[in-house]
């Protein structure tokens, strides 16, 4: 049997790589099955976008008052740095549970192909695939009976944190660039959003996106023109004082509101925390149930 090779090649904020080639991701990630709230009502389901390459969603569906009534969509892709968690891990289905209550929205949470198994642009890829089948069902005829009955196509907003906020950004950009038919999207909400910024950060997304453009890759840091392009009229960005991605994520929003968007930018700041807080340290806490009703009433506000 041949031995296995310890020696670490490189090594980064989320993983390591081994001389062999091997990747070691330093957290792993859990996952529950969907299930309806005991406390909020909120119904959740998964559902198979694409069988190769293989791209997922948990849907959460707010409890019904009105039949007749249609609800915003929320689109929602979870950050991990392109490489950890999932749409069905409990940090997440906690969290889109507590967004799909308090908007009473119809959230979409994507499963998208990670680092290692499937390099960068996978992530890309699979969102807006996931995208395209919320548009399918514009017509009321798509294979959701959720979205069919109870979706409102003029009312669908991007939504995710960290490295989900990114992707988000460049789901915007196609959508103003090539259309989405049949649907509207109204808003972006991005939580301590990443478009690296330290050299740290920089290299990790290099390093897991084989075919790149470099440290001025669009992807990693958007051009005036394609922030001109996003396909909505509000975004709303949070930040959180003490992030690491602080400072890149300021950069983005000086940069859109300088661009030829023509768009409006609300900012929310929490102080005294750090990157994703609200999913991990203080779930429960006073700061992060606020991050939760201000992006609740961003989607109401439509």
């Amino acid at each position: 049997m041949e031995s296995t090779n310890n020696e670490v090649a490189r090594e980064f904020r989320l993983f390591k790589v081994y001389k062999d080639g091997r990747v070691e991701k330093f957290h792993n990630t859990q996952k529950v099955p969907p299930s309806t709230d005991s406390v909020t009502g909120v119904q959740s389901k998964d559902v198979l976008i694409s069988q190769e390459p293989a791209v997922s969603a948990r849907i959460f569906l707010p409890k019904i008052h009105d039949p007749t009534q249609k609800l915003p969509i929320l689109f929602y892709i979870h950050g991990g740095g392109f490489c950890l968690e999932s749409a069905f891990s409990p940090i997440f289905h906690k969290h889109l549970t507590s967004l799909a209550a308090e908007a009473n929205a119809i959230a979409v949470s994507v499963e998208y192909g990670l680092f290692p198994d499937r390099p960068i642009p996978a992530c890309y890829d699979d969102s807006w695939a996931a995208l395209k089948w919320v548009q399918s069902h514009s017509a009321r005829s798509g294979p959701d009976p959720w979205l069919n009955q109870y979706a409102d196509f003029n009312r669908v907003f991007l939504g995710g944190d960290s490295g989900g906020a990114n992707i988000c950004h460049s789901l915007e950009v196609r959508v103003g660039s090539i259309g989405l038919p049949g649907v509207k999207v109204a808003g972006m909400v991005m939580v301590h959003p990443f478009f690296g910024g330290s050299a740290v950060d920089d290299e990790m997304w290099l390093y897991m996106c084989p075919e790149n453009g470099g440290v001025h890759d669009r992807r990693l840091r958007p051009p005036a023109e394609d922030l001109a392009k996003l396909g909505c009229e509000r975004v709303l960005i949070f930040f959180a004082e003490k992030d690491h991605l602080r400072e890149v994520g300021q950069w983005y929003c000086d940069e859109l509101k300088k661009s030829e968007w023509g768009g409006s930018v609300e900012v929310v700041e929490h102080e005294d925390v750090f990157h994703v807080f609200h999913l991990r340290r203080e779930p429960e806490g006073e700061k992060a149930q606020d991050l939760i009703k201000k992006f609740g009433s961003f989607i109401k506000q439509n």
